[in-house]
């Protein structure tokens, strides 16, 4: 391995970059969060977004709704925040409650405060190219990360492993959108190394530890891995089996400290988006 592609200096880069748009703007951007619940996965989730919020110069509200709300009264909230012109973006943590229609209340969200790109309108902007919503974060996470290390896409060969809606899908759009030449593999891809070994950059998303190993691999690759998993000791890993292939590739993301790192980063780039356009113009 050459380069360690850090997720986290990425987001440091991003964030520096967003204070300086937020102090341009005549009032601090806004992010509505709406949370159900207390679950402490939730809570951790908040506070990092609040701190990484501050430094971005955004300000932060929170909506939390107990665990046995109704779905009338959470799309409510919804509502009401999409109404509320002081507010940029509505960030709707998820899973919901078991039971709720989630695909149904996710799509209450209006597609210009949708900062996590999850609604129907977002996806369809990603595959039309329409510039309607926003992107998933993850994948856009991806791009970033690849524009702070000055990775040209144009004419590359790019595998992605993984075949999601919030990731190998519209990735897939966003590397074509940049000139590189997409394949798409995935769990039941047959001879996968085979094709891995052709590529220049392999972005692991199929949400399987050891899905890329360094048999997968050759000399001269860049690895971006975006899967994030637990072994039975309870350590978080990747997608990529770090150590064998970081011995061979030029260049690779860690986990944790890679891609994930970045989403909130680029949740918070979406505030300041919309936040540009209802201001003063685009930022």
């Amino acid at each position: 391995m050459k380069t360690l592609l850090s997720g986290k200096e990425t987001s440091a880069g991003l964030l520096a970059e967003l204070r300086a748009k937020a102090e341009a703007l005549p009032e601090a951007p806004a992010l509505s969060i709406i949370r159900v619940g207390e679950k402490k996965s939730d809570i951790a989730y908040e506070k990092g977004v609040r701190k990484k919020a501050e430094q971005a110069g955004v300000s932060v509200f929170t909506h939390v709704l107990p665990e046995d709300v109704t779905e009338e009264i959470l799309i409510d909230t919804i509502h009401r925040e999409n109404e509320n012109t002081e507010v940029d973006g509505i960030l709707l943590f998820l899973p919901l409650p078991a039971g709720m229609d989630e695909k149904r209340i996710i799509n209450e969200i209006a597609p210009e405060k949708d900062m996590d790109g999850a609604t129907r309108a977002s996806m369809l902007g990603i595959y039309t190219g329409s510039g309607e919503g926003y992107a998933p974060c993850t994948p856009e996470a991806v791009m970033r990360i690849l524009e702070y290390y000055n990775v040209d896409l144009t004419g590359k060969n790019v595998v992605i492993v993984g075949r999601s809606l919030v990731v190998g899908k519209p990735l897939s759009m966003m590397m074509l959108k940049k000139n590189a030449t997409v394949t798409i593999c995935h769990t039941k891809t047959e001879n996968l190394s085979e094709i891995t070994k052709k590529a220049d950059i392999i972005v692991a998303a199929a949400g399987h530890i050891g899905t890329i190993t360094g048999e997968h691999v050759t000399e001269g690759q860049i690895v971006i891995d975006v899967g994030i998993n637990f072994s039975e000791s309870g350590k978080m890993t990747g997608d990529v089996v770090f150590d064998e292939t970081a011995e061979i590739v030029d260049a690779i993301t860690p986990v944790p400290g890679g891609v994930g790192a970045v989403t909130s980063s680029v949740m918070l780039a979406h505030v300041l988006q919309h936040a540009g356009k209802r201001m003063k113009g685009a930022v």
